[in-house]
């Protein structure tokens, strides 16, 4: 039995490794949850920004490791061909010339320094959470905008299949008013522009509906791009997510508006933070930097090569190095003015992006409201126009109405349909904009 257990366990594992390596099947019915989701783990531009995530954590870790000992091992091997001579100078006595070393020489060593204090290292070790913050918030503003971008290509596959389920309940009725038509015109009952209406009407409602289908193909392949999805893979979405979303279009439009909820506005005070770490590392340039350093050699000396290194002559030194800045030609002076000048050019940005972004929710909030509006007009045009199509229809049956009236009644019908859609369409969108315009875009 425990083998049985076993074998059950891992089948499960493996089943499920399976099914989250490929979240959508080719065909599969998808819905806009599992399409985010989806472009949140394969979109490439959101890939590349992630990837960028990593090289900044590199380069904080590459930044930190100064703090570490340094260890080197070195090694020489001269051949002199010409000995240094000296000339030796004795009282009393005529000078004499002295050459000192050996043909050959060669030294292995050791050397291993640690940084005490050093305002390069100590800018690395105050800004490193800066700069990972800063590549965190990139990725974050790459997913908000992708949510956003996904969220709209699924809005319009999912309208223009509506409305391809418009034109097919359309062809169906002029179909059927066609048929009636012609067999009142067969009967001698009307006369033949009735059914030739009819038919104009049935080849437009079939060409409109074409239109439709090249218009959801060409959304979806915006989708699937956005998505990184295959193109060559088919995909589908929920038809019936249109009633859910039409359930979910109010917004509270009474929120007050938060500068630090937009991604921006976070991006641009890290922005601020690491340059006034710019200016107080300048500042402190002309503190020393101290290290402390141990270096052992070992020398080799001999005039026959091939007993150079029978015989090693050892040395070692310990201490540290002060270096102390006095005069840099007024480097650091003009470098703390440029640092200064670019914090005040992120204030006076700061205070630009505060007023973007107070016009972007105001715009946002009046063409939301707007679009509700013309969504709730939208939705009563639609049951006026059934209401009137259904009355005029049974009265043309009842030859009280002519068969122009339908035709009319039936394109009213037809119109306020696809206004429907429109207008749900657009006040999705327009949600999605004050969303993002007040920094409230769920990517988790």
């Amino acid at each position: 039995m425990r083998i049985l257990y076993c074998l059950a366990a891992c089948f499960m594992l493996w089943h499920g490794a399976r099914g989250q390596s490929n979240d959508i099947n080719p065909g599969q019915r998808v819905t806009l949850e599992q399409c985010i989701d989806y472009a949140l783990k394969n979109q490439p531009a959101l890939k590349q920004a992630q990837i960028d995530q990593q090289i900044a954590q590199k380069d904080v870790s590459i930044s930190l490791s100064s703090w570490l000992p340094q260890v080197s091992l070195n090694g020489n091997l001269q051949d002199n061909l010409k000995i240094q001579t000296n000339v030796l100078n004795v009282e009393g006595e005529a000078p004499r010339t002295l050459q000192l070393g050996t043909k050959y020489s060669s030294s292995i060593g050791v050397s291993v320094s640690q940084t005490i204090f050093s305002s390069d290292v100590l800018l690395a070790s105050s800004t490193s959470s800066d700069y990972k913050l800063r590549a965190e918030q990139n990725v974050r503003s790459a997913k908000i905008d992708l949510t956003v971008d996904v969220s709209k290509a699924y809005y319009q596959v999912l309208v223009y299949q509506q409305q391809i389920g418009v034109y097919d309940q359309t062809i169906e009725r002029l179909n059927k008013n066609f048929k009636d038509a012609k067999s009142r015109y067969n009967a001698g009952v009307s006369d033949k522009i009735d059914y030739k209406r009819a038919q104009i009407s049935l080849n437009n409602a079939i060409a409109q509906r074409k239109g439709a289908i090249e218009g959801s193909k060409t959304q979806k392949a915006i989708l699937k791009q956005l998505m990184g999805y295959p193109a060559d893979q088919e995909i589908e979405i929920h038809d019936d997510e249109i009633e859910e979303m039409a359930n979910e279009v109010t917004l509270d439009t009474l929120q007050t508006l938060n500068y630090r909820d937009r991604i921006e506005y976070q991006l641009l005070e890290t922005e601020k933070q690491l340059s006034q770490a710019s200016i107080a590392y300048y500042r402190n340039g002309y503190i020393p930097s101290l290290s402390a350093f141990y270096n052992y050699n070992m020398a080799y000396l001999n005039d026959e090569f091939s007993e150079l290194y029978n015989q090693d002559y050892p040395n070692s030194a310990v201490g540290v190095t002060l270096s102390l800045p006095i005069f840099q030609g007024t480097r650091r002076i003009r470098s703390i003015q440029k640092s200064k000048l670019q914090l005040q050019r992120l204030e006076i940005g700061e205070e630009y992006l505060k007023n973007q972004i107070s016009a972007q929710y105001v715009q946002a909030l009046g063409t939301y409201k707007t679009n509700l509006e013309q969504l709730k007009a939208s939705q009563e045009n639609y049951d006026i126009a059934q209401d009137v199509y259904n009355t005029v229809n049974l009265q043309y049956r009842e030859g009280i109405k002519a068969y122009l009236e339908v035709i009319i009644a039936e394109s009213d019908l037809r119109t306020s349909q696809l206004n429907y859609l429109n207008a749900l369409l657009n006040v999705l969108s327009s949600k999605l904009d004050v969303e993002k315009a007040a920094g409230q875009i769920n990517i988790n």
